[in-house]
């Protein structure tokens, strides 16, 4: 309960379709391998991906679809509903986006580049477990800090969607 933890994800993968410039008619379907899940310490690891946590044996994606993008703000923010699942459990999360603008890389490909953050509380998807410190309190926040970097490059013509680049972009959790 004094520093924080952070965590990431390795394995993932999205579809993101748009049809304006701004984002605002983007549908997002993302799915997460949670047995991907990388802290910086083995042990803790495992315990993520036991049935205390993420229980990876029974439940092998986390997903998010989206249902509402809010127009972006001046400063090019917007509110970005969906279905967050994780252990077979669905609720309704708002996130954070950012919208960094779009260039075009040396190459020729249209990038577009985000930053997406959000706070949800584990215990909405059963994920209580924790232990008490001896100076009270307890180990583990109910909070989890959710932020992503994404570059989406544009595959254009036929198909205007844009995905999510796989090469040093990160999907990371808090917590």
């Amino acid at each position: 309960m004094i520093a924080h933890v952070k965590g990431t994800f390795n394995t993932f993968d999205a579809s993101i379709y748009t049809t304006s410039n701004d984002f605002s008619t983007a549908d997002i379907d993302l799915w997460i391998d949670p047995s991907s899940i990388t802290t910086g310490d083995r042990k803790r690891d495992e315990h993520l991906k036991s049935a205390e946590f993420f229980n990876v044996l029974n439940f092998k994606q986390i997903t998010f679809i989206s249902s509402t993008i809010g127009k972006p703000d001046d400063e090019g923010n917007h509110e970005l509903w969906g279905e967050l699942t994780m252990v077979g459990i669905t609720k309704n999360i708002k996130l954070n986006v950012h919208f960094g603008g779009t260039i075009d890389d040396p190459w020729g490909n249209e990038k577009a580049g985000f930053t997406v953050t959000g706070i949800i509380k584990r215990s909405d998807w059963g994920l209580i477990w924790n232990a008490p410190l001896e100076t009270g309190g307890v180990m583990i926040s109910d909070e989890v800090t959710i932020t992503c970097e994404i570059e989406l490059t544009n595959k254009g013509q036929i198909d205007p969607r844009m995905i999510l680049e796989k090469t040093n972009r990160y999907k990371g959790v808090n917590s």
